[in-house]
């Protein structure tokens, strides 16, 4: 995990212990050789820079790190990071919510290998039906990107690559798991590659009994039913991606991925009790390089988010969401250190439902540009975009951070941004609740950051502050008719701390979250708390090789939070503790354990469902 040059808002004072845990933060972190290796990073410019050039927050969590911490979920490998909050309703399989630097659920652009990925009725991704042992690396941009991505990039982006290793000759890998509550997990897949070329081919099982996901009640909350049975999960997944470099100048690439899910869930004859999905996503992109300097991409890609609802076994209705994208990006060099981007994409939604909408089809063009710049020892970043919606029209939006780097290893940076989100077919068209006059909702952020490394490690902290206009909130119009409506504001101040060391041989890894998510519209709920967003969060990764023995842990602390906007429910905070070790009888073959949540802790993301308790893991991985 590596985060790198965060970027911070000026923001109020958030409480006295907060400068306790600023002056407590780096002794975390004494080292006395920190040699690790800087990754790039490209979800934050659109173009490849290393991480501690972004002006950007930005996390990268690569496949080393997934292996080495055996995270199996997407909710695990990004629980804790700066920024992230999650909320789930249940276990494997349940709908999950991330909450990225306080913003909502739909306010987090999500994409496979370049392509947007979601559902266009419900405005969220598919966390839960992400499969991890698909994932080569996931970058997590905090911060306004809608200026060269356009609609959801509020409160970040989040973008997975799935696997592409060149080895040579044709390498097998697998993996076998098992564990608690019937888990069962089985995933393999080939590779060969060399700097002209690349295959990657792999299919991979998952399946749990599960538990009870909710304690909900008929009329009070949560589910509200009473179905007190185990809510199992069945995954199946595959993947596949190719490469080849015809020359210098020009090279094509293409990606697969399918997951198909199928989870129980307690409902009742209106909203059923069992869904089965499918997100699928296809892209191919060529680039090419006419001149030294000007390097061209098109890519196209198409994903698919599939929900089929049933009640014992009954057919419900089915929720089907398909997302074409077409972009050609032009990135120009102009000398050493100075890059223009010039771009447009155009996107196309179309749903498919049981119930008829109004308009299930819309159109998109974004039109964008950038210029990167390094004077000596300072990094300028300004970028802007115009998108064409057939829906809600024109939308402009723009971002400019400045970075410098002084000689002792300190560097500042500053930014400001706009963003926007589109609002969902559901809020516009849902019948009997749709609103066809809504607007986009519109945020404004800045941020401040300061981050450094020294010998005994390196850190860094993040400030900042988002208001967010046009907040989608449903009304009562007449006593029984609610609408969508435009009518809602907040404003979230945050700080982030991070930081990572090499100490007595252990490698760590520590940062905290302070989150200040306000509900700034007027009415009963003026002053409160967001709903589902905790105020703290603090995590704690150690990790140490003896010989063939690897052992680590890690701490996840989160404060308190409220199920609703009227904060009357509120969600106590909770303590979990994982342990892991492995043994490598070679290279190549190794066997995992890990046990989540060791002192089976009680806790609620989301009032009435049940999370996981304490839960053994075995694996064996074999991974030349």
């Amino acid at each position: 995990m590596s985060p790198r040059a965060p970027t911070l808002l000026l923001a109020a004072p958030l409480a006295a212990p907060l400068w306790t845990l600023l002056w407590a933060a780096p002794v975390l972190a004494q080292v006395d050789d920190p040699t690790t290796l800087d990754p790039i990073v490209v979800t934050a410019t659109r173009t490849a820079q290393t991480a501690d050039e972004t002006l950007a927050s930005v996390s990268v969590i690569d496949r080393a790190e997934i292996d080495r911490r055996q995270s199996k979920t997407m909710s695990d490998l990004l629980r804790g990071l700066p920024g992230v909050a999650l909320s789930s309703n249940g276990g494997l399989g349940a709908s999950s919510s991330l909450f990225l630097r306080g913003t909502n659920s739909g306010h987090t652009l999500v994409l496979i290998d370049g392509i947007k990925v979601g559902s266009a009725t419900t405005g969220t991704a598919p966390w839960e039906n992400i499969p991890v042992d698909q994932i080569e690396r996931v970058e997590v941009v905090r911060g306004p990107r809608s200026s060269l991505y356009g609609s959801e990039a509020v409160g970040g982006v989040i973008q997975i690559f799935t696997r592409r290793e060149r080895i040579e000759p044709l390498t097998p890998r697998l993996s076998l798991g098992a564990g608690s509550r019937n888990r069962v997990r089985a995933s393999g897949g080939l590779s060969v590659g060399n700097a002209d070329g690349w295959l990657d081919a792999s299919l991979g099982f998952e399946q749990s009994a599960g538990f009870d996901a909710c304690r909900g009640e008929p009329f009070v909350g949560g589910c509200f039913v009473d179905e007190p049975d185990d809510d199992g999960y069945t995954n199946q997944h595959g993947a596949l991606s190719a490469g080849w470099r015809f020359s210098d100048r020009l090279s094509l690439e293409g990606d697969f991925m399918r997951s198909e899910g199928d989870v129980d869930f307690d409902g009742s004859a209106f909203a059923g009790n069992r869904n089965k999905t499918v997100l699928q996503v296809a892209r191919l992109r060529a680039r090419a390089q006419p001149l030294q300097p000007w390097i061209s991409t098109v890519e196209v890609g198409r994903s698919w988010d599939q929900s089929r609802v049933f009640f014992e076994d009954a057919f419900k209705d089915r929720f089907d969401t398909r997302r074409d994208h077409l972009g050609w990006q032009n990135d120009i060099q102009f000398g050493a250190g100075q890059q223009v981007t010039l771009g447009i994409d155009h996107r196309r939604d179309e749903i498919t439902t049981k119930t008829a909408y109004e308009d299930d089809a819309r159109d998109n063009t974004g039109y964008y540009g950038q210029y990167l710049g390094r004077f000596g020892n300072a990094d300028l970043q300004l970028s802007l975009r115009q998108d064409e919606d057939s829906q809600f029209g024109g939308h402009g939006t723009g971002n400019a951070a400045l970075g410098y780097g002084f000689a002792n290893g300190l560097r500042l940076t500053a930014s400001v941004g706009t963003a926007f989100k589109a609002p969902t077919f559901n809020e516009l068209y849902y019948p009997g609740f749709g609103n066809p006059d809504l607007d986009p909702e519109q945020s404004r952020s800045a941020e401040v950051g300061i981050s450094g490394a020294h010998r005994w490690g390196r850190w860094s902290a993040n400030l900042y502050q988002t208001d967010i206009d046009d907040l989608i909130a449903t009304t009562q119009v007449t006593p029984t008719l609610y609408l969508p409506e435009n009518v809602d504001r907040s404003r979230i101040r945050g700080l982030e701390l991070w930081t990572s060391a090499t100490l007595g041989g252990w490698i760590m890894d520590a940062n905290l979250t302070l989150l200040d998510p306000r509900n700034e519209s007027s009415g009963p709920d003026k002053g409160n708390l967001l709903p589902r967003r905790p105020q703290q969060t603090f995590q704690l990764d150690a990790d140490r090789q003896f010989g063939r023995i690897g052992v680590g842990g890690t701490l996840f602390v989160s404060g308190r939070r409220f199920d609703e906007a009227a904060n009357q429910t509120r969600l106590d905070g909770f303590s979990l503790v994982d342990l892991r070790a492995d043994y490598a009888f070679s290279d190549a073959l190794r066997l995992q354990a890990r046990v989540e949540n060791l002192f089976d802790e009680q806790y609620e993301t989301a009032a009435y469902f049940n999370q996981p308790g304490r839960t053994l893991m075995f694996t064996l991985l074999y991974q030349p």
